[in-house]
C-alpha cells in the first residue's frame, strides 16, 4: 500500500549527461528522458525518514537498485515493509504498478571499520580554470587509481532544493540535516568532476551512513574506481566514494553506472 505519492521530475534537462534529454534517450530505446536515479533514491528515502527520522542517516547500510526508468511527469507510489527486525524495504512503482526501484535499509548497532580505500587520495589538482577532464572510455577508467579529492560544503538553499525536487517536507531537513537526495547526488558529482560523460545511467548504490551530515559541514569527497565490466554490450563502472568531516569518515558509497550504453539494435 502506498504511503507516499509524488510526481517524478527531470530537473537535469540541461545536464551534460544527455540521457536526461528526450532525443538521446530515445536513440537508446527509451520512451523519453530519464529522471535521474539519485532523484528516485530521494523519493525512496521519504518512507525511511518518516519511519526512522535521523537514525537511519546516522548508523545504517542501504542498498538501492534502479530496475526501470522513471519518466518526467509520472506519478510515483512509494511503499515500505519490514523485511526483518532491523531492515525496512521501500519500493517505487509507477501508475501502472511497475516496480521502478527499491531500497533496503538495515539499522546497525555496530559497524565495520571503514574500507582502507576511504583514506586514499589522488594527486591534487591546481585550479587553473581549464577543464582537464578526459572523456570516459574503457581505457580511461583506471581501477584502484584514486581521483583528486575536493571539499563540498552544502548550504541551506542547496539542501532545500534537493528536498523540494522530491516533494519531501519532512521537518528534519528544514532543521539542517542534509537530505539523502543531496548526499547521493554528490556521488554523481565525484564522477563527472573527473570524466566527461556524454550519456550514462546510474544503476544502483550501496551506502553506509556512519554519522549525520549537516548543512554547512566541510565534507571532503574521496573517490576511486574499484571495478569495471561489460555485459550485454553495456560498459559498467563501480566507483567507491567516501565523505570525511574533520578527518572522520561519515559516509561510504559504492556507486554503479553504465558509462557506455549499448547501441540500440
Amino acid at each position: 500500500m502506498a504511503i507516499y505519492t509524488a510526481t517524478a521530475r527531470n530537473f537535469s534537462t540541461a545536464s551534460e549527461n544527455k540521457i536526461h534529454s528526450d532525443e538521446i534517450a530515445q536513440r537508446f530505446g527509451f520512451t523519453g528522458a530519464l529522471v535521474p536515479g539519485v532523484a528516485v533514491f530521494g523519493h525512496l528515502s521519504v518512507p525511511l525518514s518518516r519511519r526512522h527520522a535521523e537514525r537511519w542517516l546516522t548508523c545504517s547500510s542501504v542498498a538501492t537498485r534502479f530496475l526501470k526508468p522513471a519518466y518526467h511527469g509520472e506519478t510515483l507510489a512509494l511503499s515500505d515493509r519490514d523485511l526483518d527486525a532491523n531492515t525496512l524495504g521501500t519500493e517505487c512503482r509507477n501508475a501502472h504498478g511497475v516496480l521502478l526501484a527499491s531500497a533496503e535499509c538495515t539499522l546497525e548497532t555496530t559497524q565495520p571499520a571503514p574500507a582502507p580505500r576511504a583514506y586514499a587520495r589522488g594527486p591534487s589538482q591546481a585550479s587553473s580554470g581549464v577543464d582537464t577532464r578526459v572523456e570516459i572510455t574503457w581505457d580511461t577508467v583506471h581501477v584502484d587509481q584514486p581521483f583528486a579529492s575536493y571539499v563540498w560544503q552544502p548550504d541551506a538553499a542547496h539542501n532545500a532544493e534537493h528536498a523540494i525536487r522530491v516533494e519531501d517536507d519532512t521537518p528534519l531537513f528544514g532543521a539542517g540535516v542534509l537530505h539523502p537526495h543531496a548526499i547521493l547526488s554528490q556521488a554523481n558529482q565525484a564522477l563527472v568532476r573527473h570524466f566527461i560523460m556524454p550519456a550514462w545511467i546510474h544503476t544502483g548504490s550501496e551506502i553506509r551512513f556512519r554519522k549525520l551530515l549537516r548543512v554547512g559541514d566541510s565534507i571532503e569527497v574521496r573517490a576511486v574506481p574499484i571495478e569495471k565490466w561489460e555485459r550485454r554490450g553495456h560498459q559498467f563502472l563501480k566507483l567507491y566514494i567516501a565523505y570525511a568531516v574533520a578527518g572522520e569518515i561519515t559516509t561510504e558509497i559504492q556507486h554503479t553506472a553504465i558509462f557506455r550504453v549499448a547501441a540500440r539494435e
